[in-house]
């Protein structure tokens, strides 16, 4: 409203905002999506940390995040 030059005070744009209905919207909240207490197998880990290799292509890794 300001920018179109209309000078208005807090109370007055929310009680606009009220008749009108408009309402702020809120960020939603960090949702958890992974399961880490599943009953499924989980994949072995091959490398153990130690990613010394005794020539290049021996060992490979990815990353899905």
């Amino acid at each position: 409203m300001q920018e179109e030059g209309l000078t208005v005070g807090r109370r007055r744009t929310v009680r606009l905002r009220r008749e009108n209905g408009l309402k702020a919207r809120q960020k939603r909240r960090f949702k958890r999506t992974a399961d880490s207490h599943h009953a499924f197998p989980i994949t072995a880990n091959l490398i153990d940390q130690d990613f010394s290799a005794e020539r290049p292509d021996q060992k490979w890794a990815e990353d899905i995040s």
